[in-house]
């Protein structure tokens, strides 16, 4: 329950109202261990999921055997909301689990039942699908960009947005970052650390200060 209460599907319902949604539902719960691989790609999903605990990780694999991530989930999120609907009920990439996790899986059908009982609900879950559409635009731009500082500059201005402050805590390592702006880990080090020679950002860890806002933009024009 203290799962599902953190649930973007469930935001601003009591637990009770919760309670009622699911009773009767036919849903299941499975647990993976840190690196074990939820679904591949190609796989039939027929299924929203519910992160109830811990991280999942959505990768891009090449022939070339390169490995892009393309979103990280932490719990209280969900996935595969874009594909349940679906006539193509493919996973068009893989899901991993890059903790201790479990997720909740509830079928299509099952899934009408939960949005037709509660609109708030099934507003919240376009909301879900809104949210994704703007993401994955995010991450188009992102990999767009031609320099290595373009796309540092963008995410920071993206979480700056999202965070409504200069004082910056980024929800993944320097790794992640690197592989969510597609780049070297070594190359995102160097140009880290040349903006702050610029005096552009401050930093320690995932921890990023925005010293000169007005200047950072620039960068992208």
């Amino acid at each position: 329950m203290d799962a599902l209460s953190k649930c973007i599907l469930f935001d601003s319902l009591a637990n009770e109202e919760i309670l009622s949604l699911m009773d009767g539902i036919n849903y299941s719960v499975k647990c993976y261990k840190n690196q074990d691989v939820v679904a591949i790609e190609g796989d039939d999903c027929d299924n929203l999921s519910i992160i109830l605990s811990g991280d999942i990780e959505i990768h891009k694999p090449f022939s070339s055997g390169k490995i892009v991530t393309i979103s990280h989930f932490t719990a209280g999120n969900v996935f595969a909301e874009s594909l349940v609907f679906s006539d193509k009920k493919e996973y068009p990439a893989t899901v991993m689990s890059t903790s201790d996790s479990c997720v909740m899986n509830i079928p299509r059908s099952e899934l009408i039942q939960v949005l037709s009982r509660n609109p708030r609900v099934l507003e919240n879950f376009a909301g879900v699908l809104s949210r994704r559409i703007h993401m994955l635009n995010d991450r188009i731009t992102s990999l767009s960009l031609d320099s290595t500082r373009k796309k540092i500059v963008n995410i920071l201005l993206l979480e700056y947005g999202r965070q409504k402050s200069k004082y910056l805590l980024l929800p993944y390592s320097r790794k992640k970052m690197a592989e969510l702006l597609n780049i070297p880990r070594p190359s995102l080090s160097r140009e880290l650390m040349r903006m702050r020679e610029d005096e552009l950002i401050d930093f320690y860890k995932n921890r990023i200060k925005i010293l000169d806002l007005k200047n950072l933009e620039e960068e992208l024009k």
